[in-house]
């Protein structure tokens, strides 16, 4: 091998490739449209949020106000001397509420029924909050009346609210709190970037090798560089494209998603705004007619709970993670798992000459990757089962399966470096038999070439 040529090609094909204008507009779209994609639920958890709604109760029954609490989105209000249904469903406009809640009598069953009037479909959450509150105050009351003593102190004994704390051991035997749904989320986008950029990169030199192939500038270019040199530096080239993408990548993404989130934080901080709102009506709730109290006081938890953030939580156990591990690995089952399935590639696309014979052969490829891709989801739930650790080690599978595993922390070192180990060799021997069939394959033309012949290949001399 020529290391001077090689790097001369893998120069070629890198400046070649950075420069299109395709390749800088994927580039600076893709970041941009993942880093929007990560903070749409979060934007939709912050900015989605209704104002908190005015809802008047007409209560007939006389025992199911007391069950109508406020909520972060609806505070309930008394009927005012005189007031119905009918008259102020009336005069809706003058009342500065969002809707109108009218209990009738309790029928003999002790059953209520319910009507309500909004001037737009009233909301699921609201429609829910109103229907679980009557059906309580039904069920009480039904209860009562059945003169049993002491029922709810036995109904409270009963239930259980049972509060599990799970820890995993670290490899240092300190624990730390479980973050599942994180490990989960982030074995997914890791496992499935790499089979995407593996099939993508590795696509991107077949093509390169059939297209030079079908114009016959190859031949050309065989007179001056060994065949071998040619593919290990197409080879090479192409995963500099691959890694400057990644990283241009990485850094957008982060860029997007702190805008977004100082941004989003800027919005929650609002939300403080909100709170002292509800806690103004609180305070005021005993001389204010038309308030409930408790209400009040159930809406000011609420937000002061939404202020908090359903996701801080979750941004923390992603800031206490080994970033630094993680994207070490990340980074080398990246480019070892591109170089061996970019030198199958490029046998790939030396031994055909059209589109077709290409793609015919390129499911060669494809099963082993796809079937990592299969095993991937199986790990997420067992990190450590068998199926996953040999997985995690077999070289085909190795990229997608172990980082599957690795956010989860139960890899041993052992079995990272020997899965290391095994990709490195399996990529040396297959760019040592990709190399001898790229070599002959290169230069033939209009001829299907049979296994038999390609085993022919292989055993000529240099």
């Amino acid at each position: 091998m020529n290391f001077n040529k090689i790097g001369i090609v893998a120069g070629y094909e890198y400046t070649t490739r950075v420069k299109k204008k395709s390749f800088i507009l994927i580039t600076i779209l893709s970041p941009l449209l993942i880093g929007l994609l990560i903070c749409v639920p979060i934007l939709i958890q912050l900015w989605g949020k209704d104002e908190v709604k005015m809802v008047k109760v007409v209560d007939e029954s006389g025992f199911v106000r007391p069950y109508l609490n406020g909520n972060e989105s609806a505070i309930y209000l008394d009927a005012g001397p005189g007031e119905t249904v009918e008259s102020i469903r009336n005069d809706f406009e003058s009342q500065n509420i969002y809707a109108v809640v009218g209990i009738s009598e309790a029928d003999e069953t002790g059953a209520v029924s319910v009507v309500t009037y909004s001037k737009e479909p009233l909301s699921l959450s609201l429609r829910e909050n109103i229907k679980r509150a009557v059906d309580k105050a039904v069920e009480d009351r039904r209860l009562a009346a059945l003169s049993l003593h002491d029922l709810d102190r036995i109904l409270d004994q009963v239930k259980s609210d049972v509060q599990m704390e799970t820890l995993t051991l670290t490899r240092d035997g300190d624990a730390k709190k479980d973050s599942v749904g994180v490990y989960m989320a982030l074995s997914y986008i890791m496992s499935f970037f790499i089979y995407m950029f593996v099939l993508i990169f590795g696509a991107m030199v077949m093509n390169s090798v059939r297209q030079e192939k079908s114009s016959r500038v190859v031949e050309v270019i065989v007179s001056s560089v060994n065949a071998t040199d040619l593919m290990l530096g197409k080879i090479f080239g192409v995963a500099m494209v691959a890694l400057t993408q990644f990283v241009i990548w990485v850094g957008l993404t982060i860029a997007v998603v702190t805008g977004v989130t100082a941004v989003a934080g800027v919005s929650a901080a609002g939300m403080g705004d909100a709170a002292t709102l509800v806690q103004d009506l609180s305070s005021s709730a005993t001389a204010t007619p038309g308030i409930h109290p408790d209400g009040a006081e159930d809406v000011m938890a609420s937000v002061q709970k939404a202020d908090n953030g359903m996701f801080g939580e979750y941004f923390e156990q992603i800031r206490n993670m080994d970033w630094g591990y993680i994207l070490l690995c990340f980074c080398i089952y990246f480019l070892l798992g591109y170089l061996l399935y970019a030198s199958l590639f490029a046998a790939i696309g030396s031994l055909g000459d059209t589109d077709s014979d290409t793609q015919q052969l390129q499911l060669i490829v494809t099963i082993p990757l796809a079937t990592g891709l299969f095993i991937m989801l199986h790990t997420f739930e067992h990190p450590g089962s068998a199926l996953s650790v040999w997985a995690s080690i077999i070289p085909f599978t190795s990229p997608m399966v172990m980082l599957a595993r690795v956010p989860f922390g139960v890899v041993p070192l052992w079995q990272l470096l020997l899965s290391i180990a095994m990709l490195i060799l399996t990529f040396v021997g297959i760019a040592w038999v990709s190399a001898r069939i790229y070599r002959t394959g290169i230069i033939l033309y209009g001829k299907k070439t049979s296994f038999k012949e390609i085993l022919n290949w292989l055993k000529q001399k240099n």
